[in-house]
């Protein structure tokens, strides 16, 4: 383990100057990025308090958004606690801070570097990690699990592909993994996989995908409401979330012409990563429709063809306004996003072929009719062109996937539970 995790480690020395490259190419269009470098190494601000701290980390915005239920429960049943929540990109960062308004602690992950791991853990001084999703980093587990931190890797998934990635490093990824007192994984498969790279299996338990507890704002109703009134009570709405370089073409392909057979319909486009928001916006300018952003609060008329929703943290109140969606980085080979919001919300969805990141979603949601799956331009508008034109039959897609979604919930209760065992030294 030793030989392995020093050779891991002298790897990422070496990398390290092109990683805080890549940081600063990035800072010429995002300051931001530059002015929390030192995080990067595990510089960050020392937590003076003698209250313990419970460390989640959440990758980026996707994973942020997930565990806010958990969080807000975490805040709620340990009120005598610092949470200190961090994350690797600068929109999770941004999102945490929008969330949760001062009441966490954040910062930026180290790089999984020996000093600076120790360096971050000195000044942080958890008394317990979290970890969203799979991040099984060798340097801060090995140094955790030295300090005798308990670490739980929660919602935890591996598909097929980062499954057999890690078995070609089973003398890195094992060790690794026995570092951990909870594996709180998706779905079995999920588990099994686990097992199979070497996990203990008395710290593995299938606790279900986080995502089915949406937390929705008490709002999300009135303001969905005032949006569709806004834009004229019977226009149609079509939201296409999360789009992806190489989708929003298709997306405008698609509207122009489905426009031709509603000439009422309203298209909400909402780019994934905000560096994409002017291109996208660019791009909507050059049909010939009428087009307005969101960040420049123009007023939206009922002649308004196409919204740019360049803004953060607004995604469920567009769908609360929608009739359908499409859920991007699925016509490209992404992954995929997440469909839950729309779903919780009664809207049907419509996605690509290419959802393999949400592989325990996708297929049961598809079977019982609230979400469909295309291949093409085509597909697509054929799929919410049938919407449009068969209103009962959308509806019925909504109230379907709604209906498979609720007895799916609970899992931020059960995931509690454990975190409360870990705690007090039960797991």
């Amino acid at each position: 383990m030793k030989v392995a995790r020093g050779v891991y480690s002298a790897l990422l020395y070496a990398l390290t100057p092109f990683l805080l490259g890549r940081v600063l190419w990035r800072s010429i269009k995002q300051p931001q990025q530059r002015e929390r470098l030192a995080e990067r190494l595990g510089f960050v601000p020392k937590r003076e308090s003698i209250r313990p701290c419970i460390w989640l980390h959440a990758v980026s915005v996707g994973e942020t958004i997930a565990a806010k239920p958990l969080i807000e429960a975490l805040l709620t049943t340990y009120p005598e606690h610092d949470v200190w929540i961090t994350s690797t990109t600068l929109t999770g960062s941004q999102t945490v801070q929008r969330l949760f308004q001062g009441r966490v602690l954040t910062s930026y992950i180290p790089y999984d570097l020996p000093d600076a791991v120790s360096r971050f853990l000195q000044r942080v001084k958890p008394n317990i990690v979290l970890i969203m999703e799979t991040e099984l980093w060798a340097n801060l587990y090995a140094q955790c699990a030295k300090r005798s931190i308990p670490i739980a890797l929660l919602n935890a998934r591996l598909s097929p592909k980062s499954f057999k990635g890690y078995q070609k490093f089973q003398t890195l990824v094992q060790p690794t993994l026995q570092a951990v007192s909870l594996i709180a994984a998706r779905s079995p498969q999920d588990a099994e996989y686990f097992k199979l790279l070497g996990a203990n299996p008395i710290v593995l338990k299938v606790a279900g995908n986080i995502k089915f507890d949406l937390n929705l704002p008490p709002d999300l109703a009135e303001r969905g409401s005032m949006l569709r009134q806004s834009w004229g009570m019977e226009r149609p709405v079509w939201v296409a979330a999360s789009t992806h370089a190489g989708e929003d073409e298709i997306i405008l392909q698609v509207f122009h012409a489905l426009k031709m057979k509603f000439p009422a319909l309203l298209l909400v486009i909402v780019p994934r990563h905000p560096e994409r928001f002017n291109a996208v916006a660019e791009l909507a300018q050059h049909t010939p429709f009428s087009v307005v952003r969101r960040s420049t609060a123009a007023a939206f008329t009922g002649q308004t063809d196409i919204i740019v929703g360049d803004t953060m943290g607004e995604l469920l109140y567009w769908y609360a306004a929608a009739d359908s969606a499409f859920v991007g980085g699925s016509l490209i080979p992404q992954g995929g996003h997440n469909p839950l919001e729309a779903i919780a919300l009664s809207v049907p969805v419509v996605s690509g072929n290419h959802v393999h990141n949400f592989a325990d979603i996708y297929p049961p949601l598809i079977e019982v009719g609230g979400a469909v799956l295309v291949t093409a331009a085509q597909g697509l508008e054929q799929q919410v062109s049938t919407w449009l034109e068969y209103p009962e039959q959308r509806r019925q897609a909504g109230q379907a996937g709604l209906n498979w979604l609720q007895p799916h919930r609970g899992v931020v209760k059960r995931l509690m539970q454990w975190i409360d065992e870990i705690k007090h030294g039960k797991g």
